[in-house]
């Protein structure tokens, strides 16, 4: 399996209407519930007004499209990454999944997952 690695920064944060979110930008995750507005996004995209806001985060993505009867791959990596205690920030497109880590364990969490099999691109 690919794993293609973005080479932009990510931030992660709460924002308290739609109307901050650049809608236009080429990358962003949008997440309302019933108790929050979440939103990553390229940090320079990041909206000036958040209610909270976590900067400092590196994603990559599973290459491909994964069809919805394959199981565990999300799990699977994660398990990986938890074993040599990186964290993560998991979201998901129709497509195929995306993970964010901390910057400082970007470069460690790629090693790990390619020592592991994974082709890194």
């Amino acid at each position: 399996m690919e794993i293609k690695s973005l080479s932009y920064d990510l931030t992660v944060c709460k924002v308290r209407s739609m109307e901050v979110i650049d809608t236009h930008a080429d990358f962003y995750f949008i997440g309302r519930t019933d108790e929050e507005l979440s939103l990553v996004c390229r940090t320079e995209d990041t909206p000036a007004e958040t209610v909270e806001r976590e900067d400092g985060w590196k994603g990559f993505r599973i290459q491909g499209v994964l069809d919805f009867s394959l199981i565990g791959i999300l799990a699977k990596l994660s398990g990986i990454l938890a074993e040599h205690r990186i964290g993560i920030f998991a979201v998901s497109t129709f497509n195929t999944d995306y993970i964010l880590v901390k910057r400082e364990n970007f470069g460690r969490a790629l090693e790990v997952l390619s020592s592991a099999g994974y082709t890194v691109l």
